[in-house]
This record gives C-alpha cells, sequence and structure tokens, in this order.
C-alpha cells in the first residue's frame, strides 16, 4: 500500500465520492485500500471535511457523502492553494500572458486544479500537462504580474528555482 500526500489523497477522495455511493467512512477507507491508497478513519474523516463533502439523503433513503458543488466550480480555501503551490512547485517563469509553473512528474494536475477553483484573481485558465501547467493571465494582469502574485502565495516551505536564482544574481 502506498502512503499518498494528502492533496492526492484528497483528489481520490473526490473522485470516488464523485462515482461511488459512499455511506460511511469506514467504506472510503475500504475504497481507498482497494486501490493501494493507505489511510486511517481519523485522516478520512479530516479529509471531508476539508473538502467540504455533505451527507445527503438519496432515493431509497440512504444517506452518502457528497460534494456540496462539483469539484471544478467548488473554490477551495486560500490556505490550500498556499500549501499546494508551495509543495508542487518547483520552477515558475512567465512571458507576456503567461506563467508557466513546474512540477514533480505526474503533479500538474493537482496545481492546476488548485489555480482553478481558487478564484485567483487574474487567472483566466490553466492547461496541465504531466510536469507543467500553462497559467493564461486576463489582459489588465499580464504575466509577469501574475507569476509575481503567484509567487507571493506560495506557501513558505518553497520557492520557486527561478525566483531564487533572481534574488541570489544567478541566472
Amino acid at each position: 500500500m502506498t502512503r499518498f500526500g494528502k492533496t492526492q489523497r484528497q483528489h481520490r477522495v473526490a473522485q470516488l465520492l464523485e462515482t461511488c455511493a459512499v455511506t460511511s467512512q469506514a467504506q472510503l477507507v475500504s475504497l481507498l485500500a482497494d486501490e493501494g491508497v493507505e489511510a486511517t478513519q481519523t485522516t478520512v474523516s479530516r479529509d471531508l471535511e476539508e473538502i467540504g463533502a455533505l451527507k445527503v439523503r438519496v432515493p431509497g433513503g440512504d444517506t452518502v457523502y457528497a460534494l456540496a458543488e462539483l469539484p471544478v466550480h467548488q473554490v477551495a480555501p486560500q490556505e490550500h492553494l498556499r500549501r499546494v503551490l508551495g509543495e508542487w512547485v518547483v520552477e515558475m517563469a512567465h512571458s507576456a500572458n503567461l506563467v508557466v509553473l513546474r512540477t514533480p512528474p505526474g503533479s500538474a494536475h493537482v496545481v492546476a486544479s488548485a489555480l482553478d477553483r481558487s478564484g485567483f484573481e487574474g487567472v483566466v485558465g490553466t492547461v496541465a500537462g504531466d510536469d507543467t501547467v500553462l497559467v493564461v493571465a486576463g489582459e489588465d494582469t499580464g504575466g509577469a504580474e501574475l507569476a509575481r502574485r503567484i509567487g507571493q502565495s506560495r506557501a513558505p516551505s518553497g520557492t520557486p528555482k527561478s525566483q531564487r536564482a533572481r534574488r541570489n544574481g544567478e541566472q
């Protein structure tokens, strides 16, 4: 079994809630285990609260966990975005009205989703590949300003390589 990071695990929990009728936290722990994701009931309980899952009654009278809104439309808390940017963005560059964020392989979708769901001012949209996120800035914002604001929004745990290089006078 694999121990996933919090962000990856919560993403998987949200996917399971969208595709399965999850009636209990124990069932969710079991579904995660079936997919090789290690989690305890306590962890799952916190995850459900943080992603905004609610118990709702479905036809037939059963109650299941559901997301209040589709994840694409659910606004992510600012602290969530700060953590995601701090943990996953390893490099940043900008040009004209674009910002390019580099992540570890397989992680770009996590960053793109967090940006899309945050309602981050100046972001028109994102496109995620495997390890790269292309962020399109609004005309009034521009790539340089948006990159600066994204950099300021990062949790203190990380600073993009390109910003460290500029600060240290490197190229």
